[in-house]
């Protein structure tokens, strides 16, 4: 089966999702919070922390917890994924596209496809702390999954940088 290009269909790869994907050693049905696997800080292109709960037995969705430090923020990204972060602590403001939006805990913050978004940390002395949901390995097992990063940067300057033929 091809995962895509002209010989991918799409009745060939639900085949090949089982109806439930069996836990084990290596696959839990439980990640304690000290077992969440942080990312490198060279694959972040920002000042927060991600932690996933890579060994969870999900097929089609990755979970993180997000900390963002205070006065600080992710970078400016756009994604193929959608993006569901729960504040579990903290409050800041999230710009996606031209529209800013500001939440503090127990909120959901929701971010569609393609859409270029960064989130900030209000607070001067506490971290933000975000259960960060995303569907980013349906995508990827289907071989559209896609990321770009303008850094540290407003959303014009990504814009500038990233044109529309970029798509």
């Amino acid at each position: 089966m091809s995962s895509s290009g002209p010989d991918f269909t799409m009745p060939d790869f639900l085949a090949t999702v089982s109806a439930a994907v069996p836990a084990g050693s290596l696959r839990p049905l439980v990640v304690r919070a000290g077992e969440l696997e942080p990312l490198p800080a060279d694959q972040i292109h920002n000042p927060t922390q991600l932690s996933i709960a890579g060994r969870l037995p999900t097929a089609t969705f990755e979970i993180f917890r997000q900390t963002i430090p205070a006065g600080e923020s992710s970078d400016m990204q756009r994604h193929h994924h959608e993006t569901v972060h729960y504040v579990i602590s903290g409050s800041g403001h999230s710009e996606v596209e031209d529209e800013a939006v500001h939440w503090s805990t127990g909120d959901f913050v929701y971010t569609p496809p393609w859409t270029w978004h960064r989130h900030y940390n209000d607070s001067g002395a506490a971290p933000v702390e975000f259960l960060t949901i995303e569907n980013s390995r349906l995508l990827n097992l289907l071989g559209v999954g896609r990321r770009q990063s303008a850094g540290l940067s407003t959303i014009d300057a990504a814009r500038a940088r990233f044109s529309q033929e970029d798509l």
